[in-house]
């Protein structure tokens, strides 16, 4: 299905073809029709599948051809697990409601509250934005919810595996009236805490599941090589950046001290690296997602905070340097390149210490994922085998070996121990004094 048969504003086609847009994903096909309808929708696919547009289309469409519940609160409340995840969904709402007289707020956490409650009176008609930070500014009471019309989330199983539970259902009872539709979106459906959470929430949802998280990702070539210790995956890192072409890589490591590391020793190597930490400031981290979305550099070495819901369509090759402890990570990891249709590359180095990972991924995913030592540097780790215990029957073999060897090996006599906490009550013994020993000046006098 193309975009300018769906039945929604033309100003919407128009800015959707001026993007090079066309043709409707498989998740888009089966959601905006009924939420045009103004049903709920529960919808889980995998990732770069186009779940964004998916609910930013019928939701810009009710705001722009109905009226408004009230003047005051807003009328669509978007949330993300991630302030990354919500900058993005900001600028795709934006992008979408331009020149259409429509106003949109970005609340995060980390930022000025005061600022943040300022642009909230000003009555936007869309708020995107945190949950912490969203419950915040409802308890305080710098905006409220009795006018919304559309409360959406996005990547829902991140924010329950994140803790916002309560959060979610605070906004919740502040938003609860029957004239609301809801729509939640998850890259994942298997969590019973969000399916308690849905029943809650949703009103006689159309569910609508597209693949499996689990599934191979036909876009995206996977990879697993054995390496040896820190020191051999830098070389594998080196032997791999050299063997592929790309626009744009991203390195995912499992400690900030390897994200720097990792980077300067690329930087020496004139391969423009850039670091990206979850420790660092807010506004830096914005800095950095920025200068690499525009193309400044080619690397992005970085922990699990750029692992979800960037959309960065130039990304053509991402290497796990190290496997994330979590089974679901790693395809959300993978799932930064392979993206509207592209090809995508995704290579993992296995070590002794990601051994343990590689298997809860491996029986995590329905296809099969066998690692294999890389030909230009191969290693000597080849995976870690359980260690069976054999126990042996009653007059085998190895029984009568045993007792042979036992029989002509010399008895050494054992120690006894010397049992030092034992002795004798001394309380109701007579006390005798030592007697002095008399030295030769003492005979002589």
């Amino acid at each position: 299905m193309q975009i300018q048969d769906l039945p929604v504003h033309h100003k919407i086609i128009t800015r959707l073809a001026d993007r090079g847009l066309e043709n409707l994903t498989e998740i888009q096909q089966q959601t905006i029709l009924p939420a045009l309808q103004g049903k709920d929708i529960i919808a889980s696919s995998k990732t770069g599948s186009g779940k964004t547009l998916a609910f930013l289309i019928p939701a810009v469409h009710r705001l722009m051809t109905t009226k408004a519940l009230s003047r005051q609160d807003p009328r669509a409340l978007i949330l993300a697990p991630t302030r990354e995840l919500a900058k993005q969904v900001f600028q795709e709402v934006k992008n979408l409601i331009a020149r259409q007289g429509l106003q949109a707020t970005l609340i995060l956490g980390g930022e000025n509250f005061n600022d943040q409650a300022k642009a909230l009176a000003r009555s936007p008609h869309i708020v995107v934005g945190t949950a912490g930070r969203i419950a915040d500014h409802l308890k305080d009471k710098s905006f409220y919810l009795n006018g919304l019309e559309l409360l959406i989330f996005d990547e829902a199983d991140r924010m329950m595996d994140l803790g916002f539970a309560s959060e979610l259902n605070l906004i919740n009872q502040y938003a609860d009236h029957r004239k609301r539709q809801t729509m939640l979106f998850s890259a994942t459906l298997d969590n019973l805490e969000l399916e308690h959470f849905s029943r809650e929430l949703l009103k006689s949802p159309v569910r609508v599941a597209i693949g499996s998280a689990a599934e191979q990702h036909q876009d995206i070539e996977q990879s697993l090589y054995f390496a040896d210790n820190v020191e051999h995956k830098d070389e594998l890192l080196q032997v791999l950046l050299d063997a592929h072409s790309f626009n744009q890589a991203i390195v995912f490591t499992a400690t900030r001290e390897d994200t720097d590391r990792i980077t300067a020793a690329l930087n020496q190597q004139h391969r423009e690296a850039i670091a990206l930490r979850g420790d660092l400031p807010q506004n830096q981290r914005a800095q950095i997602m920025s200068a690499f979305g525009r193309g400044q550099y080619s690397i992005l070495v970085t922990t699990d905070v750029a692992s979800r819901g960037l959309d960065l369509l130039k990304v053509g090759l991402v290497i796990n340097f190290d496997l994330p402890k979590q089974a679901d990570e790693y395809i959300h990891r993978i799932g930064r390149t392979g993206r509207a249709g592209q090809h995508g590359i995704a290579i993992s180095l296995v070590g002794p210490r990601d051994w343990k990972s590689y298997l809860a991924i491996k029986s995590r995913v329905a296809y099969p994922m066998e690692c294999q030592p890389l030909e230009q540097s191969p290693a000597k780790f080849s995976g870690k085998v359980a260690k069976k215990r054999v126990k042996n029957e009653v007059g085998s073999d190895a029984d009568a070996a045993t007792a042979k060897s036992n029989d002509s090996a010399p008895v050494r006599p054992t120690p006894k121990r010397v049992k030092t906490m034992l002795g004798t009550e001394a309380g109701n013994l007579p006390i005798i004094r030592r007697k002095r020993e008399l030295k030769a000046d003492d005979e002589e006098e």
